[in-house]
């Protein structure tokens, strides 16, 4: 029932009393209710702690239980534990023991096995020991028979000493003689045959060697100096120029010493040769039978033989012309028409007669400033090439060849003889007119303009200079000037001192000698500077 019902309930019950009566009857029911509550208290409180006292029993008891399973748990775990490490330590035992086993096993084979070999050693001892014997034996009997021979071949000498009337040394005199004759014939024939394929090995060996240079060295500048192009007037003149059965082509090049490539490209005939003399009197030949119009092998040799008489002529009057230009005298004929060769041979597009005449005139410069023999000099400057006239021919170097050539043909001075080999440094210098030479080809080499590349070798060339600068440490950008003659490096002024600049512009310059192929000579400028900037306001 809900209080508000009993206070009801009781205002209800009380409503017939006075007041005094009901001050009365709430005191006495205050007065009475806190007496059963003291007396009820203990009894409540009694009955509290032995619930509480119930519940801790029961608690105590639940602890010791769950006590006592988590200690069973752990015996059991212990236990389950314990097991599986004896059984992990009988395994590895056994494993041991196993080890132990195959060990034992394979000590008792090594055993058998050395065994077997000191009864094979002890047979192969006692089988030598018998031999030894053998030999011994067989020794003592050949010393007899030596003996025995010795014996008998001095008796037979002084028998046929005896019968010939001839001493020892005589015989054999008169034996070597006889074999001599015989086979003097044979020897000359052997010695020959010995030559002869000695010097076809090596001329393969020479064209080996010559092919295996062209394409690792020179491959873009090869293909650019040895190959000209004929124009044609339609494609209908390739089949006339190959003729019936490539008769007329093989004619042209036998008559020529050029090879010619007819392919697919149109307007156009390629002549290849590494000779350029041999290589311009292809050109015109054929640029003449062309416009003419008459092709056969008759016309061919006709037209290439006049050609190749107007080409020596060509070349001897260069030679001339150059020789009266420079106002040198004394020059055999085969030296002369040699320069004159040189006016068909360039070198990087440079004409190699016209840059033997500035060469010419250049060490002239230098010796008269120097007091030298100025004209000595412009002979050795002018001549300092000549071996390119026959290096397609030769093998070796053209300083090597030039010094031989101008040797061979009545150069008697050591100055020039020694300028011509050494220009490149190729022999030592033993005058003052070789580095005088050096210097001058290394001006007209270098001049602007006086040599081209291909597009493509030239970008390269500079990428590859732009990169070894960029390699040196320190170097913090380097440009490729003056068409690639210089190269402008700019380093680290914290990290490089001027002593140390130095050193790296040798440095630079060392690895662009060594790594790279370039016309003339190329300048390395090292640039070095601190910056203070500040600002006034």
């Amino acid at each position: 029932m809900e209080p508000t019902t009993h206070l009801h309930t009781l205002a209800q019950a009380t409503s017939g009393f006075s007041t005094p009566t009901l001050i009365i009857i709430a005191a006495a029911a205050v007065l009475i209710g806190a007496v059963a509550g003291f007396i009820l208290a203990p009894m409540i409180a009694t009955k509290k702690l032995h619930a509480i006292k119930s519940e801790t029993n029961q608690l105590s008891k639940r602890a010791e239980e769950d006590a006592k399973n988590a200690a069973e748990k752990v015996l059991l775990d212990a236990e389950r534990k314990a097991l599986e490490r004896k059984e992990e330590a009988d395994k590895e035992l056994e494993a041991a023991r196993a080890e132990l086993r195959e060990s034992e096993r394979r000590l008792a084979k090594r055993e058998d096995l050395v065994d077997r070999k000191d009864e094979t050693l002890s047979s192969k001892e006692q089988s030598l020991e018998s031999r030894s014997e053998k030999l011994e034996s067989r020794k003592e009997k050949l010393d007899n028979r030596e003996a025995e021979l010795e014996s008998l071949l001095e008796k037979q000498q002084k028998e046929l000493e005896r019968v010939s009337q001839l001493d020892r040394n005589q015989a054999k005199e008169m034996l070597l003689e006889r074999v001599a004759d015989k086979t003097r014939a044979e020897m000359g024939k052997v010695t020959r045959e010995i030559v002869e394929d000695a010097e076809d090995d090596a001329k393969d060996k020479a064209r080996e060697i010559l092919i295996n240079a062209i394409q690792r060295y020179a491959n873009e500048h090869a293909s650019e100096a040895t190959v000209r192009t004929v124009a044609i007037p339609s494609d209908d003149m390739k089949g006339r120029i190959i003729g019936r059965e490539g008769r007329n082509i093989r004619a042209f090049e036998k008559a020529t010493g050029a090879d010619i490539i007819v392919d697919d490209t149109p307007g156009v005939i390629v002549v290849s040769c590494f000779d350029k003399v041999r290589q311009a009197i292809a050109v015109q030949a054929l640029e003449r039978l062309i416009t003419d119009g008459r092709m056969h092998p008759s016309r061919i040799e006709e037209v290439t033989e006049k050609v190749r008489s107007e080409i020596n002529e060509k070349v001897i009057k260069a030679g001339k012309d150059a020789a009266q230009e420079l106002k040198l005298k004394g020059f055999h004929p085969k030296v002369i028409e040699a320069m004159g060769k040189l006016t068909y041979r360039t070198s990087y597009g440079q004409n190699v007669l016209k840059h033997s005449i500035e060469v010419a005139f250049l060490s002239q410069i230098i010796a008269d400033q120097l007091g030298l023999d100025g004209r000595l000099a412009r002979r050795a400057g002018f001549l300092h090439d000549i071996g390119k006239a026959m290096d397609h021919e030769m093998e070796g170097g053209h300083p090597k060849i030039g010094m031989d050539f101008a040797a061979q043909y009545g150069e008697k001075d050591e100055a020039v003889l020694n300028a011509i080999g050494g220009h490149h440094a190729d022999i030592p210098a033993t005058t003052l007119y070789t580095p005088i030479i050096m210097a001058a080809d290394a001006v007209s080499a270098a001049r602007p303009g006086a040599r081209r590349e291909s597009m493509e070798r030239y970008i390269q060339r500079l990428h590859d200079l732009e990169d070894i600068a960029k390699g040196q440490p320190g170097v913090v950008e380097a440009f490729a000037v003056q068409a690639g003659r210089e190269i402008r490096v700019m380093i680290d002024a914290d990290r490089v001192s001027d002593d140390e600049a130095y050193l790296a512009a040798h440095e630079i310059a060392k690895r662009v000698s060594n790594e790279m192929t370039f016309p003339g000579e190329i300048k390395v400028t090292v640039l070095r500077e601190t910056r203070a900037i500040e600002l006034a306001r």
